[in-house]
């Protein structure tokens, strides 16, 4: 009896969560409805809180895909509660992800969830784990552009594509990125079963810096521009244009000088 109860509370979502979900909701209906005295305010808030919580589905897509391929001890680890303060690196699932949003418009999840990899065996297993939560990103991303491709926003004021379309560019860059193979980030959680325990070993102390250094790559003009050119051409693809987005990006960042070309109402 007792372990059936600990059993539903490790699996009972968070208020915290709950609570992110309702800023989320607050803000998108201010912003929908042109009920903000600051729309580019609550533009903040509403792609910021749909940032975290699609940061917080990311890391739950991990620790539920673990806990079927075998982890059991996933639950009492709080990771099925979707809140983010129970993650092992709060620093890297939370806050820099954020930073990463707020300076450079980048989405760029971390790994928080600590899974006990020796619970599991079988290399595809272990590869579903790392993918599930990018595949997450990509499932956001398809909801984020739908109404785009849908040509679902007649009559949806600007402000309100305006923020979808920046959310959807936070989607696809997170998607793209953590599917790269570097170490630290998911698409080298993909492969890293395959590789030989000789190369695992020999990759293993650069895994705390890949995260860090693939944002410092995105500062490097060149390659940023490369980079967010193929992200445009993809979105664009998708009937989400780089207008959008920018103005997106530019009503977000409700501290600087608007951009007069990107009117919200």
């Amino acid at each position: 009896m007792t372990t059936a109860a600990a059993a539903r509370s490790d699996r009972r979502i968070s208020p915290v969560f709950l609570g992110i979900v309702a800023v989320m909701a607050v803000s998108g209906w201010a912003v929908w409805t042109d009920f903000a005295e600051q729309p580019g305010f609550a533009i903040f808030l509403f792609v910021t809180a749909a940032w975290v919580v699609s940061l917080c589905l990311h890391e739950y897509a991990h620790a539920r895909t673990a806990l079927h391929s075998g982890d059991v001890s996933i639950g009492a680890k709080g990771y099925l509660t979707l809140n983010p303060l129970a993650y092992t690196h709060a620093l890297l699932s939370i806050v820099l992800p954020v930073l990463f949003v707020i300076l450079g418009g980048i989405g760029l999840p971390g790994g928080a969830v600590f899974i006990e990899r020796g619970r599991i065996s079988g290399r595809w297993k272990h590869s579903l784990i790392s993918a599930a939560g990018p595949l997450t990103n990509v499932l956001f991303a398809v909801v984020c552009t739908a109404p785009f491709w849908l040509h679902a926003l007649d009559g949806v004021p600007s402000g309100f594509q305006y923020a979808l379309a920046f959310l959807a560019l936070l989607q696809v860059t997170a998607a793209i990125l953590n599917f790269v193979p570097v170490p630290g980030l998911d698409g080298y959680g993909v492969i890293e079963p395959w590789l030989s325990y000789r190369i695992r070993r020999q990759v293993e102390p650069f895994a705390p810096f890949g995260l860090l250094a693939v944002f410092g790559l995105l500062w490097i003009p060149e390659v940023n521009t490369v980079f967010f050119d193929a992200i445009h051409s993809l979105l664009q693809a998708l009937d989400v244009s780089e207008f959008h987005t920018y103005c997106g990006f530019d009503a977000y960042q409700f501290w600087q000088k608007p951009n007069p070309a990107c009117s919200v109402g």
